[in-house]
């Protein structure tokens, strides 16, 4: 169930502001603060200063070391080359201000907008699983640094589990043409080798400091000359204070054999961005996009409780718990005066209600623990910028986390490649499923794994119908009717789904 989201509210007043900005260097004086309608979880505003125009993150959780690790995570990511938006730095190096009690942090604006899997191409959908690879492939040897040696396991053995190779990025089959030249600093994982390490440059000769450049389908080889990690952008440095896109090089590799078996357990995750907005959609700032599909809602406008912690998403959901829910969600759906809402939602309960029953023994094991490592936590289109047709900036990083990564890059592809009759492109899933699992080294099984998973946990989760019958919040209802028959016909389609994550 996504995270509500919270209401926009005044903005800081004045004295506030001008406190904040007297923290960065050549912030300037406020001039203009608007609430952004658009974020969930946190409070956002788009920032216009002397000096030009920010992002202004109010973070209500207030947990200032959870937020300085993910801004140092994106801080370094972004010197790696991965197209994201870090935040400024202050004078004094902090990137995370507190002023009242207020966690606030500044970042630069980002012209962009949001592009829904419809209008990607095949070499987009292709750099967009490649894009989602490197993320997780950098995590591993950043979040390293940012955590330090306890840190993987004090999140969940990130490293322990992982399977890394020393070199791999050095040996990858780089795709296409071009001058650059590469230092990514980190190893690529490869299925059953070793532990982490942090080995692996390869080089094309030459540097390209033509902005945008993510081309997973090979048209050319990227950039990721290490800039100096662990600092934030501070305004004033270079020409400009905003972000663009990144260049970003897509490594290469050779998938394993396909192995058809199903262990694995599901995280509680289940989304539909069918109806939210694309094409001509608004620009954002960063980290203000809406927040989708996963973790139980927090803040001033709480959902019910999700079923699983932000962590342990109900890893393998019991359709005893789902059936008592349905049940709740029948008798609110049969009160009062009906529409075709309710028609639809009524069909749509009794009928997984029946496809629970068939298939209730194909529940994945609680004990089958997947290959887990760090993620972004929440990889959707509205959390994507793009420029032009180039990814321009990955936003909202609050739940960057240690997850199964595999199920991170199948629920980002149902939400990206979910069409409006509640099926999948296939044809746009393949070469996605395909540059991420080369870029990262994750073989067919681990992706099988996931989809199982990930198909059980949409067969389990209702968190439109909860938003809109127990919360009486109708925002995630145009997104229904394509999310609840997509349950309905993967299941039908199960083996051509697996198929097409791991062809």
């Amino acid at each position: 169930m996504p995270r509500s989201l919270v209401p926009p509210v005044a903005p800081p007043d004045g004295g506030t502001l001008r406190s904040l900005l007297r923290r960065y260097r050549h912030a300037g004086e406020p001039l203009a603060c608007e609430p952004l309608t658009e974020g969930l979880l946190n409070h956002g505003y788009r920032l216009s200063t002397s000096r030009g125009h920010f992002f202004l993150k109010h973070h209500l959780d207030g947990d200032r070391a959870a937020i300085a690790r993910q801004h140092a995570a994106t801080q370094r990511l972004g010197a790696l080359g991965l197209p994201v938006a870090p935040p400024v730095a202050a004078e004094d190096g902090s990137t995370v201000a507190v002023l009242g009690g207020r966690c606030y942090a500044l970042h630069p604006w980002v012209e962009g907008r949001h592009r829904d899997g419809g209008e990607l191409t095949t070499a987009q959908s292709r750099g967009l699983g490649a894009l989602l690879g490197t993320v997780h492939v950098s995590l591993e040897t950043v979040m390293r640094e940012v955590a330090g040696p306890g840190g993987a396991g004090a999140a969940g053995g990130a490293w322990a589990e992982g399977a890394w190779a020393e070199g791999a990025w050095a040996g990858g089959a780089w795709a296409g043409g071009g001058d650059r030249a590469v230092n990514a600093g980190g190893g690529a994982r490869t299925a059953g080798a070793g532990t982490a390490t942090g080995g692996g440059t390869a080089s094309g000769g030459g540097t390209d400091t033509r902005p945008g450049g993510w081309n997973g389908a090979g048209g050319r080889n990227g950039t990721l000359t290490a800039a100096r990690a662990g600092t934030g952008t501070r305004l004033g440095d270079g020409p400009s204070a905003r972000h663009g896109a990144c260049s970003v090089l897509v490594p290469g590799g050779v998938g394993a054999a396909v192995d058809s078996g199903l262990p694995g357990a599901p995280g509680r995750c289940s989304t539909g961005l069918r109806g939210a907005p694309s094409g001509a959609t608004p620009r954002r700032a960063p980290e203000s996009a809406p927040e989708g599909p996963q973790g139980a809602p927090r803040g001033a406008a709480r959902a019910p409780e999700a079923h699983g912690t932000l962590d342990a998403l109900d890893a393998a959901a019991d359709p005893e718990d789902t059936y008592a829910l349905i049940e709740e969600l029948l008798v609110l759906v049969r009160r009062g005066p009906r529409d075709s809402f309710d028609e639809l939602a009524e069909h749509r309960l009794v009928e997984r209600r029946a496809l629970l029953e068939r298939h209730a023994h194909r529940r994945p094991p609680p004990a089958a623990i997947p290959a887990r490592g760090w993620v972004h936590g929440d990889f959707h289109p509205l959390n994507l910028l793009y420029r032009d047709a180039e990814p321009a900036a990955i936003v909202d990083w609050d739940r960057l986390g240690v997850r199964p990564r595999a199920e991170e890059a199948v629920r980002a592809a149902v939400i990206f490649f979910l069409r409006p009759d509640g099926t999948l492109d296939f044809a746009k899933i393949r070469p996605y499923a395909r540059a991420y699992r080369r870029t990262t080294g994750a073989g067919p099984e681990e992706l099988a794994a996931a989809v199982h998973r990930v198909w059980w946990e949409r067969l389990n989760d209702f968190w439109m119908l909860r938003w809109r019958y127990q919360l009486g919040d109708h925002r995630a209802d145009p997104g229904f009717p394509a999310s609840a028959a997509l349950a309905v016909w993967w299941t039908g389609a199960y083996e051509d789904v697996r198929a097409a994550f791991t062809d």
